[in-house]
């Protein structure tokens, strides 16, 4: 989507789609930050932080969150809404002027966050965008993606599309899903033999 898209969005209202008054927001929040199949990472990467509601609960579960957005109010939004936030045993956020499209952070992430940003991508630049996440992520990381199913005129594409080509790239495994009539979530760690899911993990099994 263009810039101007998200920029008259902000210049009439600082929280257009309500994320921090909506329980739609805060149960989806909820059950994302709960398919976490890590107790604790290292650091995220979260394109697409909008106002940094959902940064701020990543950081209870991060040493460090590197979140990103093309809408330059919003991430003064968010800068404000993050300071001082941290608390102990919480992390630290870097926020950057940064799109999907643009080139990836030098850096490897054992957290990558897509929420609510991929149908705004056609299949081409999706694509291109997974695989970037791939290189990206480490060994055991976690790929977690989540989107609104509903149609919208302006997005290139829907959540339905976004998780079924999610769940047909060559370098990734699932390893939970979450699905209801309004939104999907899905887990995913690289593909390989070396993955062990979280009661493997705990020595249960």
């Amino acid at each position: 989507m263009p810039d101007e898209y998200f920029r008259d969005l902000y210049a009439h209202d600082s929280d257009p789609w309500k994320f921090a008054t909506r329980w739609y927001e805060e149960r989806k929040r909820a059950l994302t930050l709960a398919a976490l199949p890590h107790r604790r990472y290292r650091c995220a990467f979260e394109p697409g932080c909008g106002i940094g509601i959902l940064t701020g609960e990543l950081l209870t579960r991060c040493d460090r969150v590197i979140a990103t957005d093309i809408a330059g109010t919003a991430l003064r939004t968010a800068a404000d809404r993050l300071t001082g936030q941290r608390q102990p045993g919480g992390g630290t956020v870097e926020l950057r002027h940064w799109g999907l499209g643009d080139d990836w952070p030098a850096t490897h992430f054992d957290l990558i966050v897509l929420s609510e940003v991929c149908y705004y991508l056609d299949d081409d630049g999706l694509r291109a965008v997974l695989d970037a996440a791939v290189a990206h992520l480490d060994p055991d990381g976690s790929l977690v993606c989540v989107h609104w199913r509903r149609e919208v005129p302006e997005y290139l594409s829907t959540g339905d599309r976004v998780h079924a080509l999610l769940a047909t790239h060559p370098g990734l495994a699932a390893v939970a899903r979450f699905r209801d009539d309004d939104f999907l979530l899905d887990v995913h760690t690289p593909a390989g033999d070396g993955r062990r899911s979280v009661a493997e993990r705990e020595g249960l099994l």
